[in-house]
C-alpha cells in the first residue's frame, strides 16, 4: 500500500494512519483541555467584564480575536479528526482510495477553516486578510492553535497576575492610611499645617490614582522576564505602591514622635524651666561675683556678664500654650529646639561664671601656696628668720588687702619662695678655707 501514490506523495499504509490518528487524538485531547482551562480563567472572565484602558485594552482586543480563531481552528481540527476516524473506521483493512483519502486528510491542506475577517486581522500571528476562510494542513493548524494559545494566556496570565497582587495591597495599604490620616488628626498633624498632613494628602492622590490604574490597565504595571518565552513570565510592577508605602512609614514614624510629645511634653517643660532658672541664677552669681571682683580685684580686666535672654522665656511661655491647646504637632519642634538652647545657655552661664571668677581663683591659688611655703619654714626652724618674716608679711598684705594687685601680690609670694628655698638649702663648707690645727702653739 505504501506505493499508492496521490497528490501529497505515497500514501501512508494502515500502520502510519493508525499512529498517526493515534498521535493526533492525545494532541486533540491535550489542545481542548487547555482551550477549556483558558475558557474558565479567571483572568480571562475579569478581562471579559473589566473597562479596560490603554495597553491592556489594545492587548485584550487582539486575545479576543485570538480566543475566538482558537475555537475556529479547533473545531476545524476535530471535524477533520472525525472524518480521519470514520474513514478509518469503515473496514477493518482500509482500501486503497480509503488511504489515499485519509493520507490527503491528514498531510494535505485541505482544512478548511471559516473565520470572520476582522478577528482573522485582529490576531497577532496572522498576516492581515479579507478572507472568510482559509485552508490549511493539521501540523499548520496545530502550530498556529499553538502561537495564539501562548499569546492570549500571556496576556491573561498577566493581567491576572497583576490584579491579584496589586490592588489588595494598595487596599491594605489605603485602610492603614485612613487609620494614619485619624491618629494624625488628633494630634493636629492636619494638611497645611504640618508637612506629614502634606504628605498624606498626597499618599491618598496617589494611591487613588493608582488603583483605577491598575484596574483598568494591569498590563500597564506589568514587567516581562527578560529571556523568558513562557506565558506570564515576569512579575507586576510595584514601584509606585512601594515608594508610597515608604512614604507612610515616614509619616507614620513622625506622627509616633508628635504622640510621644503629647506624652512627656509635661515633664520636658519643667525640666526645660529647671534649666533655664539654673542658667539664670548662674549668671546672678556672675553678676555678684564680677562686682565682688572689681571691689577686690585691682588693675584686672572682668569680663562684662549679660542678662538672661529674654527670647528663650518667651519660647517656652509659647511652648505651654501649644500644650494647653494640644498643638502637638507645633510643640515637638519647638520642644527639641529649646531644649537644645537650653543647654547651650545653662553652658554660656556656667563658662561667664568661670571667666569672671578666675581673678579671685588666682588670689586664692596665690594665697595658699604662701601660706603653704610660711608651714614649710616652720617646719625647718625658720619661722624667725627676720628676711622670711619681711617677705611673708609684706605679700601677706598685698594679698589680703583690697583692691589687690594680682600681679604685684604674684611677684611678692615669688620672692618670699625665693628666700625660703635659698634658707632650706644646706650649705657646703668652703673648701678654700684654712683647716683647724689644734694643738699647736
Amino acid at each position: 500500500m505504501g506505493g499508492v501514490t496521490g497528490s501529497t506523495g505515497p500514501a501512508m499504509d494502515r500502520d502510519e494512519v493508525d499512529r498517526a490518528l493515534a498521535r493526533l487524538g492525545a494532541e486533540h485531547e491535550a489542545i481542548e483541555t487547555s482551550l477549556l482551562a483558558l475558557q474558565d480563567h479567571a483572568g480571562r472572565r475579569l478581562l471579559e467584564g473589566a473597562e479596560l484602558t490603554g495597553v491592556t485594552h489594545e492587548r485584550w482586543v487582539t486575545t479576543e480575536a485570538s480566543i475566538t480563531l482558537l475555537w475556529a481552528y479547533f473545531d476545524a481540527y476535530s471535524d477533520a479528526l472525525r472524518s480521519a476516524r470514520e474513514i478509518r473506521s469503515r473496514r477493518r483493512w482500509s482500501s486503497r482510495e480509503d488511504l489515499i483519502e485519509l493520507t490527503e486528510l491528514l498531510r494535505g491542506t485541505g482544512v478548511t477553516v471559516a473565520g470572520s475577517a476582522t478577528a482573522t486581522a485582529n490576531a497577532p500571528t496572522l498576516t492581515r486578510t479579507s478572507k472568510l476562510s482559509e485552508q490549511f494542513s493539521l501540523v499548520t493548524l496545530v502550530d498556529r492553535m499553538n502561537d495564539l494559545y501562548a499569546a492570549a494566556l500571556d496576556m491573561v496570565v498577566a493581567a491576572d497576575a497583576v490584579w491579584s497582587a496589586l490592588p489588595a495591597r494598595i487596599d491594605l495599604l489605603a485602610a492603614e492610611l485612613q487609620r494614619t490620616r485619624k491618629l494624625a488628626h488628633s494630634v493636629g498633624v492636619r494638611p497645611g499645617e504640618h508637612p506629614a498632613g502634606d504628605d498624606l494628602e498626597r499618599i491618598t492622590r496617589v494611591l487613588t490614582v493608582l488603583r483605577e490604574q491598575v484596574v483598568s490597565d494591569p498590563l500597564a504595571y506589568w514587567v516581562p522576564t527578560q529571556g523568558s518565552s513562557a506565558p506570564g513570565g515576569g512579575r507586576p510592577d510595584t514601584t509606585t505602591y512601594d515608594r508610597e508605602a515608604r512614604a507612610l512609614d515616614d509619616v507614620r514614624r513622625e506622627i509616633d514622635a508628635v504622640l510621644t510629645v503629647r506624652q512627656d511634653a509635661e515633664a520636658r517643660i519643667v525640666r526645660l524651666r529647671d534649666v533655664l532658672s539654673r542658667a539664670d541664677r548662674t549668671l546672678a552669681e556672675a553678676r555678684s561675683a564680677r562686682g565682688e571682683v572689681l571691689a577686690k580685684i585691682a588693675a584686672s580686666e572682668v569680663p562684662a556678664v549679660s542678662g538672661p535672654p529674654t527670647v528663650l522665656q518667651e519660647q517656652l511661655s509659647t511652648a505651654a500654650e501649644y500644650r494647653r491647646n494640644a498643638q502637638w504637632h507645633r510643640l515637638s519642634p519647638l520642644l527639641e529646639s529649646l531644649e537644645q538652647k537650653a543647654e547651650d545657655e545653662l553652658l554660656r552661664a556656667r563658662e561667664s561664671l568661670t571667666a569672671v571668677t578666675a581673678p579671685l581663683a588666682v588670689r586664692a591659688e596665690l594665697r595658699g601656696r604662701l601660706d603653704a611655703y610660711k608651714a614649710k619654714v616652720s617646719r625647718h626652724g625658720l619661722a624667725e628668720d627676720s628676711l622670711l618674716v619681711e617677705r611673708y608679711d609684706a605679700a601677706r598684705r598685698m594679698l589680703w588687702s583690697a583692691p589687690c594687685d594680682l600681679r604685684v601680690a604674684e611677684q611678692a609670694v615669688l620672692r618670699y619662695q625665693q628666700a625660703a628655698a635659698e634658707q632650706l638649702t644646706p650649705r657646703v663648707p668652703d673648701q678654700g678655707a684654712p683647716a683647724d690645727r689644734g694643738g699647736q702653739p
